[in-house]
């Protein structure tokens, strides 16, 4: 007797990282994201790029990073602790971006649900985690805000 096929149950599942922004948990597909950081000196300048809250030096390269908390959870966002070091399209160059995040991150295998109509445009599907929904981020949509 054979065994019955798991190639679509595999196919339908992807990694994600899952990071917390206050109560709330969002993720990213798992192949934009470079590593999780500890804090590290935020280096701010004058500028009136939305989002942007400054620069990190990480491994002698300078790091934008973005605060899109003010996007996903509001003005009320709690105090970030870690970043998340992603990589973006940024024109035709991929460059890192950093993104505070509240806590620890956690890197999870699930089966990506279709976006429901209603979300934001940067949310690009749901993850069922049991006890909640989590909401998928994709960090060129959002990033875009910047400039909008």
């Amino acid at each position: 007797m054979s065994k019955p096929s798991t190639s679509a149950n595999r196919e339908a599942t992807s990694k994600f990282v899952l990071f917390p922004m206050g109560e709330k948990r969002f993720a990213l597909p798992a192949d934009v994201v470079t590593e999780l950081a500890q804090p590290d000196t935020l280096q701010t300048f004058p500028h009136t790029t939305p989002l942007l809250a400054g620069v990190l030096v990480r491994r002698g390269c300078v790091v934008p990073v973005f605060d899109i908390a003010q996007i996903l959870v509001g003005p009320n966002a709690p105090a970030r602790k870690f970043y998340l070091i992603v990589t973006r399209r940024f024109r035709q160059v991929l460059e890192l971006t950093a993104i505070p995040v509240s806590s620890e991150c956690e890197l999870t295998s699930r089966v990506m649900l279709p976006r429901q109509p209603r979300l934001p445009k940067y949310v690009i599907g749901l993850l069922d985690m049991q006890d909640e929904i989590v909401e998928v981020i994709d960090i060129r949509t959002i990033a875009a805000a910047e400039v909008a």
